[in-house]
């Protein structure tokens, strides 16, 4: 007589021999096995690979293109090609092997571009919104002056004259019973008012030009100088006017670009996509 852990034996040689797979409602396939059994891919002991797939990440536009005119010609005969557009990002993704929805591919095989922001307008963003010291903020106007054009309301300034009027910035108090907010002046209170003077004119504003990101068209930032004057010295603040929307422009420029150099490969679309499970 068979002791049970024979007769379980038998069993699952038994499943092993005879798996077929079943098809169910819906078109998936599942088999029976005994809970021993493992199953190996065999696919690193061939010579080849079964299917090509990966995934190329680049921050080149240029070389994103070509990889994927290239990639699109040798994709397997009816597996369908998307492209995914995450306009926040600044990415995309195109997928190779995606298929459609008679024949769903494994979506393995893919490309993404994630578009780079420039030196100058990773500065910029690194000092937006921040309390700077007179020196910080004519530091990196000296710094990046090359992008930079200073103003007084809409008159152009000489951007040496500016950075200087930011230098010798001083804090003058008087007394008064006005209050009083402004681009450089604030009341501290109903009999004491603090206001920014300079030898100097003093930009209200800066224009900030610069490309974005690769392969995109430069841009002209504009930023709003505020002066806080509740200390002992100056506070200076730089804001983006219009952020925003401006934001969005380079958004519908990437789409627009990606369309002109890989929309007659694949199809496009704004989102990001993930497989169900």
């Amino acid at each position: 007589m068979f002791s049970k852990e024979t007769l379980q034996h038998i069993e699952a040689q038994a499943l092993i021999a005879a798996a077929k797979p079943i098809v169910i409602d819906g078109g998936s396939k599942v088999a029976v096995l005994p809970e021993s059994a493992t199953m190996v891919k065999l696919e690193q002991y061939q010579p080849m690979r079964d299917r090509f797939r990966g995934n190329l990440k680049t921050h080149a536009l240029a070389d994103f293109a070509k990889y994927v005119e290239s990639h699109d010609d040798t994709a397997p005969e009816g597996m369908a090609s998307r492209g995914f557009v995450d306009q926040d990002a600044m990415a995309a993704t195109v997928i190779f092997n995606l298929g459609d929805m008679g024949d769903a591919g494994h979506a393995d095989d893919t490309a993404t571009l994630t578009l780079k922001p420039t030196a100058a307008y990773s500065a910029l963003q690194g000092i937006l919104g921040k309390n700077l010291s007179q020196q910080a903020l004519a530091e990196w106007l000296e710094d990046w002056a090359q992008h930079v054009q200073a103003k007084d309301g809409t008159t152009d300034l000489q951007l040496v004259a500016a950075i200087n009027a930011v230098r010798r910035m001083t804090i003058k108090a008087t007394a008064t019973r006005d209050s009083v907010v402004g681009d450089f002046n604030a009341s501290r209170s109903a009999m004491d008012e603090i206001e920014a003077k300079s030898m100097d004119t003093l930009p209200s504003s800066f224009v900030f030009t610069t490309v974005p990101f690769e392969a995109l068209q430069p841009a002209a930032i504009t930023l709003r100088m505020s002066v806080l004057t509740g200390g002992d010295a100056p506070v200076l603040k730089l804001r983006w006017v219009g952020e925003e929307s401006q934001r969005e422009e380079f958004a519908r420029e990437f789409k627009a670009v990606l369309e002109k150099e890989v929309g007659g490969f694949v199809p496009l679309t704004i989102g990001t996509f993930a497989l169900g499970k």
